[in-house]
């Protein structure tokens, strides 16, 4: 077994951080919308828009069968330069009835 170099161990230790930032990128930027958000006198969760989208079909309103969480890694990526017509159907989301997004908890409490 050959040892491991510097470079390597410092490419490795840069591949762990890059794909620690990755995955945490989403939390530290809701942090920072909700905080920005709360400085101008706005709803925390929704920006005083009063609707929240859908996580399940990202406020599509539909999911694609057969996909993790409704993503399809080929399928989205390829889909504008491939065929238009696809042979993938969209079912409506069952967890918002195909709206898309629900009413902002926060907004709705305030107002009552």
């Amino acid at each position: 077994m050959e040892n491991i170099t510097a470079s390597e161990l410092a490419g490795f230790g840069v591949g762990a951080l890059l794909l620690c930032a990755t995955i945490a990128a989403p939390k530290v930027d809701a942090f920072i919308s909700s905080a920005q958000r709360s400085s101008l006198g706005m709803c925390k969760q929704c920006g005083d828009v009063k609707l929240i989208p859908c996580k399940r079909c990202k406020g599509v309103g539909s999911v694609r069968p057969g996909t993790m969480l409704g993503f399809d890694l080929f399928g989205d990526l390829f889909e504008p330069y491939g065929d238009s017509g696809s042979t993938k159907r969209s079912i409506p989301c069952s967890n918002c009835q195909a709206r898309g997004h629900f009413r902002c908890p926060e907004c709705s409490k305030a107002s009552l």
